[in-house]
């Protein structure tokens, strides 16, 4: 039921990427958290997917800027403007707004403050608050209840959210500074050391989106481009999934051992919950082939994965402000 009391906006304002869901409308948005930057004079050239399009390609007097770092707003004046930017794309300027806004588990209050003012500087109105986990179940259509305990792990680009919670509140849980960027910059820095070749930010992400695998003997491969280190010139090489299988790995290897610290901590009738329930795996991550599986088997556990993981977490914030009392129940005093 929808009233005039709740937020009509859930937004996801992530590391790498921001998502809006509009009640009644569904996601509206899904734009690079990103802008350009004039470093004499601190104007904002351009926003989200334009300016990530600019990342390595800018003149010296640009910079590209991201005001969101591993899950923390690192400028709220550039947020602020990214934001009010997003939104005048969706809602007609000065239209007053309510909005739903999705942070990792255990969001500090200093964090969640800056978020109100950045979401007050964009012209929201009504701010609220729900921690990740909750959301990310409710976006994979997971029932919640009091008595029925879940556990999920939700891996962004700059955070990983790992809970076991229940309609009643978290169990256990904790959120990690770890997820899709630190694996970008490691395959940069593994590809230099395996190929002597210098590539770029948007080719490391590409290569991890296209060829990224934990399935065994994975053969999947692909073309890059990029500067020789020896001689500077330019030149391709052929990469393949075994190529970068490291850099991966090991960055769900530490997540998989967190998350089993978690489920360390549990009581003994949760556990036999979580095993029967199985894990909800959520986040752009969890696009690469064979993740399900792989953390199945660390964890020893069924995987259940979204069709589309990177917006299971704001298609739940959508299902919670279509929903006042459910809202009630998970958001944050």
């Amino acid at each position: 039921v929808q009233t005039c009391a709740l937020p009509i906006f859930a937004i996801d304002f992530g590391t790498s990427v921001t998502k809006i869901y509009k009640l009644g409308s569904g996601i509206v948005l899904a734009e690079a958290t990103a802008v350009t930057v004039q470093k004499d004079t601190g104007e904002i050239r351009a926003f989200g997917n334009e300016a990530k399009r600019l990342l390595g390609k800018t003149a010296e007097q640009t910079d590209v800027c991201f005001p969101v770092y591993e899950g923390e707003i690192v400028s709220e004046r550039l947020a602020g403007a990214l934001l009010e930017y997003f939104l005048r794309k969706v809602v007609k300027r000065g239209t007053s707004v309510e909005a739903l806004f999705c942070v990792p588990c255990g969001y500090k209050v200093e964090s969640r403050e800056k978020v109100y003012r950045v979401a007050k500087a964009a012209g929201i109105g009504r701010v609220n608050f729900a921690e990740t986990p909750f959301l990310s179940v409710l976006g994979q259509d997971v029932p919640l209840s009091e008595s029925n305990p879940v556990f999920a792990i939700d891996i962004g680009a700059g955070v990983t959210s790992i809970a076991a919670f229940s309609l009643d509140g978290i169990i256990a849980g904790l959120s990690m500074n770890v997820g899709g960027s630190n694996m970008d910059v490691h395959i940069i820095d593994h590809i230099a050391d395996t190929f002597s070749l210098k590539i770029g930010a948007l080719t490391s992400e590409k290569l991890k989106n296209t060829v990224g695998s934990l399935i065994e003997d994975d053969n999947q491969s692909t073309i890059i481009n990029g500067r020789d280190i020896k001689s500077g010139r330019p030149r391709s090489v052929s990469v393949s999934s075994a190529d970068i299988v490291f850099p991966i790995k090991v960055y769900i290897d530490k997540i998989a051992e967190y998350a089993d610290l978690v489920l360390k901590k549990l009581p003994a009738e949760v556990s036999a919950a979580m095993l029967k329930n199985g894990l909800y795996l959520s986040g752009g991550v969890c696009n690469i082939a064979g993740l399900a599986e792989y953390m199945s088997k660390k964890l020893q556990m069924e995987a259940h994965l979204s069709g589309d993981p990177q917006m299971a977490v704001v298609l739940g914030g959508g299902r919670a402000v279509g929903n006042a009392a459910l809202l009630r129940r998970i958001r944050l005093e």
